[in-house]
């Protein structure tokens, strides 16, 4: 049974390319091809949605995909098809409860995902448990800001997102990902400090 947050983004799936489209071309499809190049060996990405980073793995990854909502891995599939990419295993699923074996992956992949995920900390547990000791996670993460003016303008946003979507614009998503027991590598801006490009290790 999908959790009241899959069930929302299941019912905009057929809407949700179109709404980011000038996003994505103004700048995400720069900064998802560079957390797209930091993934080698056995790949998982988490919240993998309508499959906007698939174009940017290379032919012969070895990926797998998942998501919570069966309306966005539906558009996912059938991109898949449409633009000629690998059948890149996708699966529906949680990922607060994720059915994968201990120390199962190289590489976790996250785009935009701990801002909507009802429960982060049941979420980032389950990435360290399934990331090799050794391997890495990129988070591309939107989170609050250091600045009480930005979240001003955050705490606006967030009253209309929060209901619509289960999306918040004012997690500490980095904090929480200390908390989990990752090591963090680096840590860069790329829109002020509410946007960063965070990768982490497991030791």
């Amino acid at each position: 049974m999908q959790n009241p947050t899959a069930k929302r983004y299941t019912r905009i799936a057929k809407l949700y390319d179109l709404f980011q489209w000038p996003l994505e071309v103004l700048s995400l499809n720069r900064l998802r091809g560079q957390v797209i190049a930091q993934a080698q060996g056995k790949i998982l990405e988490v919240g993998v949605g309508t499959g906007k980073n698939l174009p940017f793995y290379p032919l012969h990854a070895d990926l797998t995909g998942i998501d919570f909502s069966s309306g966005m891995l539906d558009i996912a599939r059938q991109k898949m098809v449409v633009i000629g990419l690998p059948q890149y295993e996708l699966i529906e699923m949680d990922i607060e409860e994720m059915s994968f074996l201990d120390e199962s992956f190289d590489t976790i992949v996250s785009t935009f995902v701990f801002c909507t995920v009802p429960h982060p900390e049941k979420g980032l547990s389950e990435l360290y448990r399934v990331l090799k000791p050794g391997g890495r996670v990129v988070f591309l993460e939107h989170m609050k800001s250091s600045s009480k003016w930005l979240n001003g303008f955050l705490w606006v946003m967030d009253k209309i997102t929060t209901p619509l979507l289960g999306t918040s614009m004012l997690r500490e998503t980095q904090k929480e990902i200390e908390k989990a027991g990752f090591t963090i590598l680096s840590s860069e801006n790329k829109v002020f400090d509410i946007l960063r490009l965070i990768v982490v290790t497991k030791l």
